[in-house]
């Protein structure tokens, strides 16, 4: 029976078989005997999250556009197909041709998430194959991995045999181009590695060993291979107006999570929030023209027949064509009877006519992110928004016929205090008595929400030599708002404490943590982010059984001097400025926005920042 009858005798017995069969409108088909190099791109999460992944598209498109490259794709199984998959002994297959991914060239995880590690794990040993790099011989395919999360890459250095770091687009296909070149020279997988490791972009941990001191934090990060580079550099891409973007993209045969047709306005941010690793690791600003992104959404909306658009980037209306675009794109979707969603808008009097507008006749809900409840804490982390910014255009917002509002704020933040709590209450009764005064007793029907995550300190940003909260303090600062939001017309929601507690061992981890790792795979822990698959029971087994002291890496402020795990990656952002930033953090003192002047952050020493010649700003 080949793998397509045995995968169709299973589907028959689980729920949702449309996320394991492929086939899907604008899938990609080859054969997989007639290319140089099969790329399974894996999402570590099921179908309905990972096909929400614009990534996933972008790379799946740069990859296949070669005819020389196969990129196809795998997700997590849920539960029950899992299940199956190892009673029948199958292994775990891709979506295209249904080929091992034991059999495939190359395995390719995106980190989007540290929650995704042990799904990760289980993913490689569904496909059977052994977990560590050392214990994977030529008859193995080569497992690489990209993604935010990868700017620390040493948790799962033990487990990947090279990084991708920073944009993919080019980084990506050139190293699957070098394996090719390097099969048809004879090459094993070492001398691949070796020739790979001097490529912008691409990190091979087993190139590095590393030496600890006796208080546990790193000595020095020593060479194995004279070949290797000091430090990672980034890949990045100069601009983005001309990259090749996928305009038509997989339809998913089961509804995604974001079912809509997504195009991205520009990638990175210019505001400098101190938390956001984000704002960090996409630097410079790099946008798409007004006539190039109508021009993709026109095409998308076509080609896929969604009834939903979505633009995408860190801060939508900081385009410096937002005004233009904005209602010329409006105007298309409505004569075309489509949705437009414009996700992290500032709200300021433009946005709102723009909002007014899509929204003409069904207002749903405005989201706001103060992110803190004080100004002094919002200058703390220079979030760069008033009070008074924030009452007026929820004001305005009210006199337009809003009835609900979610604020979005982070607790745990450095040199946090309750006061600054006290502040989060203070600002939902201010915008409660808003309500009154610009509703009266019709305004009843408002609804404010009020939710907030739990700060985790993040590499390549200021706060990252910052302690976290234990989870016991993040639990009596949610009681303690649990009293101070008891008003009517407000909701409070709040994020698990444990989770977040374990994001941040692995977003500041090291090597150690991959027996951390190891041992919660073995403990039947994945979906990690999934409140109803998280296991802290077996985490907790874990931790004792790998003798990983989780205080080390969460609760525990770091020197400026230390040595930090993932010191080997160039995010390109200097150290220098991430220490001086964490500096005027603690004196209060805020950064202005980069597009009304350099910063000095350190990016324009690779790639202009396309707000120098927009707006006016000075290299530095």
């Amino acid at each position: 029976m080949n793998n397509m009858n045995k995968l169709d005798h299973l589907l028959k017995r689980v729920e949702k078989p449309g996320r394991y069969i492929g086939g899907e409108v604008h899938s990609v088909v080859k054969d997989p005997a007639a290319v140089d190099a099969n790329f399974a791109f894996a999402f570590p999460d099921m179908y309905e999250i990972g096909m929400s992944y614009l990534g996933l598209q972008i790379l799946y498109h740069q990859l296949n556009k070669r005819e020389n490259i196969y990129c196809q794709r795998v997700f997590a199984p849920a539960v029950d197909m899992e299940t199956l998959l190892r009673e029948e002994k199958m292994p775990l297959m891709t979506l295209e041709s249904k080929t091992p991914l034991k059999d495939c060239d190359l395995l390719g995880f995106t980190l989007q998430y540290e929650m995704s590690y042990t799904t990760v794990l289980n993913m490689m040993d569904l496909a059977q194959i052994p977990l560590y790099s050392k214990d994977r011989g030529e008859e193995y395919p080569l497992i690489c991995a990209g993604g935010p999360c990868a700017y620390n890459p040493e948790p799962l250095a033990d487990f990947v045999d090279f990084f991708v770091i920073g944009d993919g687009e080019e980084a990506l296909p050139a190293v699957v181009e070098k394996y090719i070149e390097c099969k048809k020279a004879g090459m094993d997988r070492e001398e691949f590695l070796r020739e790979a490791c001097k490529m912008e972009g691409i990190y091979v941990p087993k190139f590095y060993e590393v030496e600890y001191k006796e208080d546990g934090t790193i000595n020095k990060l020593c060479k194995l291979y004279d070949g290797a580079p000091d430090t990672v550099q980034r890949a990045m891409i100069s601009e983005i107006e001309s990259v090749d973007f996928p305009v038509k993209p997989i339809i998913p045969m089961v509804e995604a999570v974001h079912d809509r047709s997504i195009v991205e306005t520009f990638r990175g941010c210019t505001r400098g929030c101190r938390f956001c690793q984000a704002g960090m690791i996409y630097r410079p600003v790099r946008e798409r023209s007004k006539d190039r992104i109508l021009d993709l959404c026109r095409q998308s909306l076509e080609n896929t027949g969604n009834d939903e658009l979505s633009l995408l980037s860190l801060s939508t209306s900081d385009h410096s064509e937002f005004e233009s675009f904005a209602m010329e794109l409006i105007d298309y979707t409505k004569s075309e009877n489509v949705s437009l969603s414009l996700p992290s808008l500032r709200i300021d009097k433009f946005a709102f006519e723009v909002l007014n507008k899509i929204q003409e006749f069904k207002k749903s809900g405005l989201t706001y992110a103060p992110e803190a409840g004080t100004q002094r804490l919002r200058d703390v982390i220079n979030k760069g928004v008033s009070e008074e910014d924030i009452l007026t255009s929820i004001e305005q917002a009210l006199e337009l016929g809003w009835q609900h509002i979610k604020l979005y704020f982070m607790i745990g933040l450095p040199t946090e205090t309750y006061e600054d709590l006290d502040g989060i209450a203070d600002l939902a009764r201010k915008i409660m008595d808003l309500n009154f005064k610009v509703n009266g007793r019709a305004g009843g029907r408002f609804r404010l929400t009020v939710s907030v995550s739990n700060f985790v300190p993040k590499a390549d940003t200021p706060f990252q030599w910052a302690a976290q909260n234990t989870a016991e303090e993040f639990a009596e600062k949610h009681n303690y708002l649990i009293q101070k939001l008891k008003i009517k017309g407000v909701t409070f929601n709040y994020h698990d404490n444990t989770t977040s507690s374990y994001e941040a061992v692995f977003a500041r981890g090291d090597r150690r943590c991959s027996k951390l790792l190891y041992e919660a795979h073995k403990a039947g822990c994945k979906f990690d982010g999934w409140s109803e698959h998280f296991k802290p029971e077996a985490w907790e087994k874990a931790f004792e059984a790998s003798g990983i002291d989780r205080n080390f890496y969460t609760t525990r402020e770091r020197s400026f001097d230390e040595v930090l795990p993932w010191d080997i990656i160039d995010c390109s952002v200097s150290k220098k400025f991430l220490i001086n930033e964490a500096k005027k953090a603690v004196a209060e003192q805020t950064t202005q926005d980069c597009r009304h002047g350099c910063v000095g952050c350190g990016i324009n020493r690779r790639v202009k920042c396309q707000m120098d010649g927009i707006l006016g700003g000075k290299n530095d």
